[in-house]
């Protein structure tokens, strides 16, 4: 090609790139939706928020509340959910990644990802933060920005190169990116956990999408990390054997959360509380909520809600952890998770791992309990979602931990692998398991 003929061709891609009002109206539409997707996240943020505030106060005036009132909460909205909203239960992002699978057709994607279950997955998490449940909004958060995002394909031209896939992937992000207040946690989350085929992660357009929803969040609570700043010591061998025990706890105790998670949604069990869980679902979810309000009655309600706030005053050195609390919370999370309510275990995870660091640095005499804590929250949260890039940007946002950046990637990554020892991936198991709701074809009968 010669030298005029390299220019005609630049200057032909310019014009066309400048003149293309579908590719502009396109791109204008993504970027509204994102804001869109981000401003619905940083509103169900605030209704969970005011929820939980809420549950305190009335735990708080009645001691003896959370003994009805929580079964009563977690028993109606099993009843909400399965009647009206089957593809709101759990998470959320096992639902977007089964929509992104290939089997899945166009028509069928609204049994994951759809503005419905979007206004289903605000409402009933929001009431089950209202409830005392231990639970998270992060994962939701994937789900309800993954459906507002994915509304916007109906309204793009026809010649958009914007597919549904990269917009769901694009909202699944966002989701992570508002919630977390932790934008590159959710570039990260799409390219782990999401994004299986190289041209999505190269998309400019879908990048700019997942920065602008998680500016909605920075916006408005301000560019402030949700755990503060933590104070980081000079790094030692002394942090050797301590950090090493935290993360293989973590591994073993995140990878054996999963499995029992696994096994508990899955419900193919013989025993008898699968059976129950089978024959009487709401019923079942009664009991689940007794048992999570029994539970936060014996650690002074710290087991309630998603405990950021225990979190935090861990790492601000406010607060004695009880000796159990790893223990409570780890069986109030999977008690809630088994219930089949809305929710996540983002945050319960996050609570539970710091909980373990604390323990450890407690145990070892180790002078700087947050950077054990902060590795621990890494750890867990790796171990329980085996996506250990993700855990640890997210988790190094959040403290403003850069300065632990190698510890904490050695941690999510050592903790990964111990956890693949014990169970396969939780949220492809889960998506496999939300691809079976897909309905299947009559069996051609032989004359």
């Amino acid at each position: 090609m010669t030298h005029e003929e390299d220019s005609s061709a630049v200057l032909s891609a310019i014009r066309t790139e400048l003149v293309d009002w579908h590719l502009w109206a396109g791109r204008a539409l993504v970027l509204a939706f994102a804001a869109l997707a981000g401003l619905t996240v940083v509103l169900f943020t605030w209704l969970t928020e005011r929820a939980f505030a809420a549950f305190e106060l009335m735990q708080g005036g009645r001691w003896w509340l959370p003994l009805m009132w929580t079964p009563l909460c977690t028993a109606a909205i099993v009843w909400l959910m399965r009647r009206y909203a089957m593809g709101s239960a759990g998470s959320g992002i096992p639902q977007v990644m089964a929509a992104l699978d290939a089997s899945v057709t166009p028509g069928h994607r609204s049994l994951y990802v759809s503005l419905k279950l979007t206004v289903a997955k605000m409402v009933l998490s929001t009431w089950g933060l209202l409830a005392g449940l231990s639970l998270g909004r992060e994962g939701p958060s994937v789900q309800i920005a993954a459906g507002v995002m994915h509304h916007a394909r109906r309204y793009l031209p026809d010649k958009s190169q914007v597919s549904a896939h990269g917009l769901m992937m694009a909202g699944g992000a966002a989701g992570i990116a508002a919630a977390f207040n932790t934008p590159l946690g959710g570039v990260m989350f799409a390219i782990e956990e999401l994004s299986r085929k190289p041209e999505q992660r190269s998309s400019g357009l879908l990048l700019a999408a997942i920065v602008l929803s998680g500016l909605m969040a920075v916006s408005i609570y301000g560019n402030a990390t949700y755990f503060g700043v933590i104070r980081i010591e000079n790094l030692s061998v002394a942090l050797l054997l301590p950090g090493l025990a935290v993360a293989v706890l973590s591994g073993l105790a995140g990878g054996l959360f999963a499995r029992l998670l696994l096994i508990s949604i899955r419900g193919d069990g013989v025993d008898r509380f699968s059976r129950w869980r089978r024959q009487s679902p709401v019923a079942f979810a009664a009991g689940c909520g007794l048992v999570i309000a029994l539970i936060g009655l014996a650690s002074n309600g710290t087991t309630f809600g998603t405990g950021y706030a225990h979190s935090r005053a861990m790492l601000e050195g406010n607060n004695d952890t009880a000796p159990l609390y790893v223990l409570f919370k780890f069986v109030a999370t999977w008690v809630t998770a088994w219930a089949g309510v809305p929710g996540g275990i983002f945050a319960p995870a996050l609570s539970i791992g710091g909980a373990l660091g604390n323990d450890v640095a407690q145990l070892t005499n180790y002078v700087n309990a947050p950077t054990l804590i902060a590795l621990g929250m890494a750890g867990f949260l790796a171990a329980v979602t085996q996506a250990p890039l993700t855990s640890f940007i997210i988790v190094m946002e959040m403290v403003d931990g850069h300065g632990l950046v190698l510890s904490l990637m050695a941690t999510a990554m050592v903790a990964s692998g111990v956890s693949r020892l014990i169970c396969k991936p939780l949220y492809g198991a889960l998506a496999q398991l939300q691809l079976l709701r897909l309905p299947h074809p009559p069996e051609n009968k032989q004359p």
